[in-house]
């Protein structure tokens, strides 16, 4: 049984929490995780002058995704930093190239999930991944969240990701804050709990 994680990370945050939703999965017998990047579409110059160079060569083994890959997999789990409280740009261009998946129902009833990042506490988390659904009822998945069975979420001795609709991490104004062990966790539980579910709608 086949999880992808389709993931687009700019400077590694949504890169960290992707690795650690494969760790989850591989906790359920049989299942298998991959992970795979979207294309990106901005030029090698402007990477550079993002200060984006250093975070994209951590992630140059992974390999780049393709459409077929998604009707091939059992459940899919996309990652996407935000923007605007919007998925970004990169990762809709990837679903926006999903048309012939739509035309043959090919992602119907596998589940789907979602995890993301955001710069502050407030910056679209939760609008992010919630929009993001829209996509896949689109494609007919089942979507799956973070339940609340997730003790970390009901924490408030930190500040800290995580939501019912999907794991996710704060960044920092200025990109410092990488994902705490209590978000990696969060994400850890959202790959299990997708594996476990792709497994019995498998059966």
């Amino acid at each position: 049984m086949k999880v992808l994680i389709v993931y687009y990370s700019m400077y590694g945050h949504i890169h960290k929490m992707a690795q650690a939703i494969a760790e989850g999965v591989r906790l359920v017998e049989g299942a298998e995780a991959e992970l795979r990047r979207v294309p990106e579409t901005l030029p090698e110059s402007v990477l550079e002058k993002m200060g984006a160079t250093a975070a994209q060569k951590q992630q140059a083994q992974v390999p780049i995704c393709t459409v077929d890959e998604l009707g091939a997999a059992d459940a899919v789990i996309f990652g996407t930093p935000t923007r605007f409280g919007n998925m970004c740009g990169q990762m809709r261009q990837f679903l926006d190239a999903t048309g012939g998946l739509w035309v043959k129902g090919g992602l119907v009833g596998k589940p789907g999930s979602v995890f993301a990042s955001s710069n502050t506490q407030h910056g679209g988390q939760e609008s992010t991944i919630l929009s993001f659904h829209t996509t896949l009822l689109h494609q007919g998945m089942v979507i799956v969240g973070l339940p609340y069975t997730f003790q970390g979420q009901m924490t408030s001795t930190e500040i800290t990701g995580c939501s019912p609709y999907g794991a996710s991490t704060i960044a920092g104004g200025d990109g410092s804050r990488f994902p705490s062990e209590n978000e990696l966790a969060g994400a850890r539980f959202q790959g299990e709990h997708v594996a476990k579910i792709a497994k019995k709608l498998a059966a």
